[in-house]
């Protein structure tokens, strides 16, 4: 009877560790050790670029940290909230179909259990300018730490034409 307990638990642990998210994978650009542990991997910040997967031409980066030591080589460890944004246009923007203010454009666990940062997605109509801000939060409290980054939608190459986001924002 124990047996079928423990691999439900092992299945439940493996699903909850697995990266939650809206788009696909970042790839990591990368790493840098930022403090040495002698017997155990270091303490890392990495950098990652994604794609939006709803808006075509916008390319982000993210740089988080990466606990080393045996918890974070296991995969236990709680990451912290530091995370920095930056969001660019990298090509003629074209919107891939509506979307919700404030939708998340990529999710990705930062602890066993608990912890999850995201990447949101706005428009500022008003300005014709995505707007995206990375966070961390908690299953009870959350963390202020965040960043934000602007893309005004301009015209790329020989296009003379713009999409507005506001086009695409439904309330």
């Amino acid at each position: 009877m124990a047996w079928p307990l423990a691999a439900i638990l092992l299945v439940g642990v493996v699903m909850a560790s697995a990266p939650a998210r809206s788009a696909d994978e970042p790839d990591l650009i990368f790493r840098r050790s930022t403090v040495f542990k002698l017997l155990s991997p270091n303490d890392k910040l990495a950098t990652y670029g994604i794609d939006d997967p709803e808006v075509e031409g916008v390319a982000c980066h993210f740089t988080v940290p990466e606990k080393g030591g045996i918890k974070g080589w296991l995969g236990l460890a709680e990451e912290v909230s530091d995370i920095s944004l930056a969001c660019r246009q990298i090509g003629p923007i074209r919107f891939k179909g509506k979307l919700q203010q404030g939708d998340d454009m990529f999710r990705r666990r930062r602890s066993m259990f608990f912890k999850k940062m995201q990447i949101v997605r706005g428009c500022d109509a008003k300005r014709n300018v995505l707007v995206y801000m990375v966070y961390s939060d908690k299953l009870i409290e959350g963390s202020p730490k965040n960043s934000t980054s602007t893309v005004p939608i301009m015209p790329w190459g020989g296009a003379d034409t713009i999409q507005k986001c506001s086009d695409f924002i439904t309330e």
